[in-house]
């Protein structure tokens, strides 16, 4: 099975526009590495593996990282991690995404990195707004303790400029509205080294809530013109990249929850930042045909294990099937389908010449929910330095949480 074909593209104008949304951006520059479409598939916890990275690169070019991985994991080569950053022979560049609250242990993970040849592009994690990550002071709560957001940083540059790897920063503004820390972060990150920054325009507490604040992304750009920036949140399709990058000025764009069963999304912001018109419309037929190829990439993913793979391709029934009309029954059945074989037959009964049903299909992708309270540790905002219980608490605190 294939990806969606050149005969379910459609021409697509801009709301209040007569014109198609164009748009031509040049090359992103990370280091020695030329990205020639300036998009990023954001990492995802149990999204982004090698499956559905193969997926989005069939459909259009970019910047595919993986899915968050520990330091300390793959320090102790535990075999999930190394799973996390295995890399099929023809993805490259080859891109991890490195989480961490110590930097000794980040400085062995990068070492390790780079003396076996694992990666081409290191991005650190201090995004996450997951409380299992954010209540050890990792991911999104970390940049508000400077010095060791600086040490980190310090450490994975040092050790990753051995063989001219870029590093890139991926943050949020900060844990609330009182503690932004976005600004600040970013000349740090770029007074280190980093190669780029990346800002999704939400903070700790909004979680996936509200609206990303795109003025926010505009103005870490102005704070930072000898760096590229990136901007992320509320991309759902290559006309909000679009507006992205004319609002902001960004220098390329970050897809997260957008690309969630429509890794054609890639394709379509491809088109737009080349100018061209064309934008992916399929029919029910040409979905059930990506989602069944995922799942064939699950499987390999997976090492062969078929059960494993199709647990894993459940969670994107609703997402690929948004505003298409399948019925109630047929999508329980498909969120409990079993092997590819079940799945064929589920999947044939689908009407496959059912058109792109237009907006249904697009918008946001999943759940946002609601702002909720950071979960944070004791006292971590009293003061934006480690006192001695916090230094204690990170020490011990390099969890396994590879994959988020």
């Amino acid at each position: 099975m294939t990806a969606v074909t050149d005969a379910s593209q459609t021409t697509l104008t801009r709301p209040g526009s007569t014109a198609p949304g164009r748009l031509n951006l040049p090359p992103l520059k990370l280091g020695p590495l030329t990205i020639d479409v300036p998009v990023v598939l954001a990492p995802m916890a149990g999204i982004t593996n090698t499956a559905f990275r193969r997926l989005c690169r069939e459909y259009g070019g970019g910047l595919y990282v993986n899915e968050m991985v520990t330091a300390r994991a793959l320090v102790e080569r535990r075999p999930e991690s190394l799973r996390i950053i295995h890399h099929d022979p023809d993805e490259t560049p080859r891109s991890v995404q490195l989480y961490s609250v110590d930097p000794v242990t980040t400085g062995h993970a990068v070492r390790m990195l780079v003396e076996e040849d694992r990666t081409d592009h290191i991005d650190l994690n201090f995004g996450c707004p997951v409380p299992k990550v954010t209540r050890r002071g990792g991911g999104s709560a970390l940049p508000w303790k400077s010095e060791l957001f600086a040490s980190i940083i310090a450490a994975t540059v040092r050790e990753a400029s051995k063989k001219d790897i870029p590093v890139t920063v991926k943050m949020r503004r900060g844990i609330d509205e009182d503690h932004l820390t976005y600004l600040d972060a970013g000349r740090t990150a770029r007074d280190l080294g980093v190669a780029a920054v990346a800002l999704h325009g939400r903070t700790t507490e909004q979680f996936y809530s509200g609206q990303a604040d795109w003025d926010a992304i505009a103005r870490l750009r102005e704070a930072l013109p000898d760096i590229p920036v990136l901007g992320n949140g509320d991309i759902w399709s290559a006309e909000d990249a679009i507006a992205m990058v004319e609002r902001t000025g960004v220098d390329g764009v970050v897809i997260g929850r957008g690309c969630q069963g429509r890794p054609w999304l890639f394709g379509d912001i491809q088109a737009a930042f080349e100018g061209s018109d064309h934008r992916f419309r399929p029919d029910l037929g040409q979905v059930a045909d990506s989602f069944y190829r995922h799942a064939e990439l699950l499987v390999d993913t997976f090492s062969g294990d078929e059960a494993k793979a199709l647990r894993d391709i459940r969670k994107h029934v609703a997402w690929y099937f948004k505003g298409y009309q399948v019925g109630g029954q047929l999508r329980a059945d498909l969120a409990q389908v079993m092997d590819l074989a079940q799945l064929r037959d589920l999947l044939a009964q689908l009407d496959r010449t059912a058109p792109y049903p237009g907006p249904d299909a697009e918008g946001p992708r999943g759940r946002a929910g609601a702002p909720k309270r950071p979960h944070l540790p004791d006292g971590w905002l009293a003061s934006r330095e480690l006192n001695e219980d916090q230094r204690a608490m990170i020490q011990a605190a390099e969890l396994d949480v590879s994959g988020g």
